[in-house]
């Protein structure tokens, strides 16, 4: 039975379960991959130093590359998205992450690297306008909130797959056929989503039969966009505080060893995946998705700035930071309900395209704000300055919910 689609974009015929399965395992196995292409050069960073005398700062450049074009990128391909349909732009970003992959295996210097970053980035750009597409089109409405979490949960297992990757091939083949050995994971990928990419079709918008270009960026207009951007800006920048300066944080603050303060991080992610999934059966069923959001954010932040205040030991910082992962994922899945229901009928890929950009965004910033912090020695005002702007973020999400039709 094939979906058809409702003027808002939710499913209005309810498809069999195992078709439903496939879709969101397709769609997820290619979020995976994205998220899989965060990890491309961070990874190797220790590589590049060696190899060609690089700074931090100039690594630090090579992600902010990679954000900045991934955040560009993004508003745009909603457009497209929307003109053309999710499934050509999910080949060709899987395309681009191969030949991004086949890239690093040939630099020889710092140019080289950021092309490649430039590449990933543009290759990382489709993917959340494509994905949501796909997702709110050929998914059954009542199916979306398990949709959101599994798509959640397995952008987090790219994270975790990306270091066993690339730790095994490198030590076994070295980093250059590492990274071949990526290219040609992403080209499978490819190979399994082009065989079924029947289940990734999606229908495009109309143009305006009068050729009106305004009607194209009307949803700009709607302040409910820009609180949904603001709300991701301000929730990633303290997922990017975590990723980049925890490690040092823990052991500046409380002496813990470097695998220690990095099985913290992997316990973070970890715990934020089982979150994620939690969040799935309370998206279903819980219609205020806007509070559940604020909620979810609300206790992480409080999390952190205990963690902040150096009142708790190095034990118990770990075990609360870690459960401020779960925390915050708790809210993913209610968070994509929340924007799908501020989503105007017809601009689905424009709406997440710019409203995800702020994603990009608040990992490009994040690591300059909090780095001076970092640079004085402020490591607990860096944890509370997380918790402060994650709760900005929770006043954001409010403010979409009251301005969402309910």
């Amino acid at each position: 039975m094939h979906t058809m689609t409702a003027p808002g974009g939710s499913p209005a015929i309810t498809v069999p379960l195992q078709q439903d399965a496939k879709v969101i395992g397709l769609v997820g196995l290619a979020h995976a991959s994205s998220h899989f292409g965060h990890l491309l050069l961070p990874l190797m960073f220790p590589v590049f130093i060696s190899e060609f005398a690089l700074s931090y700062s100039a690594l630090g450049l090579l992600m902010t590359t990679f954000f900045v074009v991934s955040g560009v990128g993004q508003a745009g391909a909603g457009f497209v998205v929307d003109r053309f349909g999710a499934r050509p732009l999910l080949f060709l970003a899987l395309g681009i992450f191969a030949l991004a992959c086949g890239a690093a295996s040939l630099v020889t210097g710092y140019q080289g690297l950021l092309m490649v970053a430039a590449l990933a980035g543009l290759g990382n750009a489709t993917f959340h306008p494509v994905d949501f597409t796909i997702l709110n089109q050929r998914v059954s409405a009542q199916r979306l909130g398990y949709a959101f979490s599994a798509h959640g949960l397995t952008g987090n297992l790219g994270w975790a797959a990306a270091p066993v990757f690339f730790a095994s091939l490198s030590g076994a083949f070295g980093w250059r056929n590492a990274y071949l050995g990526a290219a040609l994971m992403y080209l499978a990928i490819l190979g399994v989503l082009v065989l079924n990419g029947d289940k990734l079709s999606t229908q495009v918008v109309q143009r305006d039969r009068q050729g009106n270009k305004e009607h194209d960026l009307a949803f700009m207009k709607l302040p409910v966009v820009w609180w949904c951007f603001g709300f991701f800006l301000l929730s990633t920048m303290t997922l990017a505080v975590v990723q980049s300066f925890a490690v040092s944080i823990l052991k500046a603050m409380h002496g813990v060893s470097f695998e220690a303060a990095t099985f913290t991080i992997t316990a973070y992610m970890l715990s934020g995946a089982f979150g994620v999934l939690v969040g799935g059966f309370i998206a279903a069923r819980v219609a205020s998705s806007d509070r559940v959001v604020a909620v979810a954010m609300g206790v992480g932040a409080l999390f952190l700035a205990l963690c902040g205040t150096g009142m708790l030991n190095a034990g118990a910082t770990m075990v609360v930071l870690a459960a401020t992962g779960f925390a915050v994922g708790i809210g993913g899945p209610s968070r994509d309900m929340m924007i799908k229901k501020a989503t105007p009928a017809g601009a689905t890929g424009r709406v997440y395209g710019l409203v995800y950009s702020g994603l990009d965004t608040g990992f490009a910033i994040s690591p300059l704000v909090f780095g001076v912090f970092m640079d004085r020695g402020w490591y607990g005002a860096t944890l509370m300055g997380a918790g402060a702007v994650l709760m900005l973020s929770v006043v954001a999400a409010l403010g979409v919910g009251k301005r969402t039709p309910r």
